[in-house]
């Protein structure tokens, strides 16, 4: 994602290598570094806690809090200043262009209206507008108890209209949790659908590293890993994430360039996680021929459709899903 170990190495070597050309650019690229480490830190919290089912508290609430901060504030300065200024580099441009759907990703998983990922926190119970208690019959009287009809009832002033309170009580204002529809973090970011839009935003990045990067350029992979991912977990669309994945390893092997050693350790760690990506949701190592041993033999491979199970032999480079 836009926290993803790769990504963070070429915003550091491409803010270095465009810092006197454009100090501008460089040191917002910079400030986007310093934010895409610290929601590092933050998504790999929020992963923990939701590896582990721990049930919603404060805790996890005021992290994702700080997760669509750090992904709004991200954002503005990628369509402020880095994306009208990447024009003239190349990989530069290929990154910007994946950092702001990496962004959006971030949206869908914790933020999106209606929710899509099993990463948003749940707005609490009972806190639509229908579910407002109605107003009793009975009125309280001051130092009296509760007063019932047969209680005296004081005339109102025959100068003064008798006014109607139709409608219910005013709830708070939006961005308090009241709305069913809103997700708690609606006072940080207005809710509403960015599927389409991360979907949109992943396709462009995808076609600007097909264009522009050759087949083992580790940033396309980046590229390419992360749109599988977001296919898998937001768009649930597991044929296309294996698509994906499979035809971006073959990509790779037919590729004839060169590649530096540090490109090759990070190109190689993608491969294999897109390798792992082809066989989510099939089963066991051995995917589908595990699984017809299994049946005929009477134990059938269990199915591993947890992201983060799946990877957690890859240590150096972050998995960008974040089931």
């Amino acid at each position: 994602m836009a926290s993803s170990e790769v990504d963070q190495k070429f915003l550091g070597k491409l803010a270095k290598a465009v810092e006197n050309e454009n100090p501008l650019l460089a040191s917002i690229l910079f400030k986007i570094l310093g934010l895409s480490i610290n929601l590092s830190n933050q998504l790999i919290k929020a992963r923990k806690l939701r590896r582990h089912a721990a049930p919603e508290t404060p805790e996890s609430l005021e992290l994702t809090f700080h997760i669509i901060w750090l992904s709004r504030e991200g954002l503005v300065l990628l369509n402020q200043y880095v994306l009208p200024m990447v024009g003239e580099y190349v990989e530069l441009k290929v990154l910007a262009y994946k950092l702001r759907a990496s962004f959006y990703h971030i949206y869908v998983l914790f933020h999106n209206t209606p929710s899509v990922s099993t990463m948003s926190v749940s707005t609490p119970e009972g806190q639509t507008s229908s579910s407002v208690p109605s107003i009793a019959p009975a009125r309280v009287d001051k130092g009296k108890g509760v007063a019932t009809d047969d209680d005296h009832q004081i005339p109102q002033p025959t100068s003064q209209p008798i006014r109607s309170f139709e409608g219910g009580p005013v709830g708070p204002p939006p961005g308090f949790g009241t709305d069913a529809l809103e997700p708690p973090t609606a006072f940080l970011l207005e809710p509403g659908d960015y599927l389409p839009k991360a979907h949109r935003c992943f396709q462009e990045a995808v076609q600007l590293a097909e264009e522009l990067l050759w087949g083992s350029h580790s940033l396309r992979l980046s590229v390419k890993t992360e749109y599988a991912a977001f296919l898998y977990e937001c768009v649930h669309d597991r044929e296309a994430s294996r698509k994906v994945a499979q035809t971006t390893i073959t990509e790779v092997f037919d590729s004839t360039e060169g590649i530096a050693d540090d490109m090759f350790v990070d190109s190689s760690a993608l491969v294999d996680v897109l390798g792992k990506m082809m066989k989510r949701g099939l089963g066991s190592s051995n995917t589908l021929r595990s699984k017809a041993q299994g049946s005929s033999s009477g134990t059938q491979g269990t199915p591993r459709t947890d992201y983060a199970a799946i990877t957690e032999a890859t240590t150096q480079v972050p998995p960008p899903g974040m089931i």
